[in-house]
């Protein structure tokens, strides 16, 4: 029964990594062949968008050798089963590997806006902390005080224990 089990997650790592390889060419072939046809020539397109592009297919391909070399399953010389191979339906992190496959393999070159977002998330947040540092922080009055937000209970007795009233005094005591 384990056996089966087995079985099962090498014949879906096998369908995934086909699937897989099938997508990286669709999703590098095609931009590659519309850029032919449309303009004509690759080589005289600005290197900043060759330089995404290689950067985008880099880290397509390492993932996707990454996912294969976890989920190909190993046979022994007669082609009995010896190891499935890690399961690439697993949540987790072989998830989002393949999420970042799939989005860098259909934004291209585009997905490098898109990472942008992260590390100006972070100098964002790293601002709030090192500019009170930086720029010392503003300092209240020393002359002033705080004001205490009362809720309405609070106020009334305060105007009564000001207008002298036994009753406030007489809890104020307790």
């Amino acid at each position: 029964m384990a056996n089966a089990s087995a079985k099962r997650i090498a014949s879906q790592n096998e369908a995934a990594i086909k699937n897989m390889l099938y997508g990286q060419l669709l999703c590098n072939l095609v931009p590659t062949i519309i850029r032919i046809l449309l303009r004509g020539q690759t080589l005289r397109d600005s290197k900043k968008a060759v330089i995404f592009y290689f950067l985008s297919l880099a880290l397509s391909q390492f993932l996707y050798q990454h996912l294969k070399k976890l989920g190909t399953p190993r046979r022994d010389s007669t082609g009995n089963l010896v190891s499935s191979g890690e399961d690439l339906n697993q949540p987790g992190m072989t998830e989002w590997m393949f999420d970042i496959l799939y989005i860098s393999s259909i934004l291209g070159e585009w997905l490098w806006w898109t990472y942008l977002v992260i590390p100006a998330f972070v100098i964002y947040k790293l601002w709030g902390l090192i500019s009170p540092m930086v720029f010392g922080r503003s300092s209240a009055l020393p002359d002033e005080e705080p004001m205490e937000s009362l809720s309405k209970r609070q106020e009334k007795l305060k105007k009564r224990n000001e207008r002298g009233d036994p009753r406030v005094k007489a809890q104020v005591r307790k």
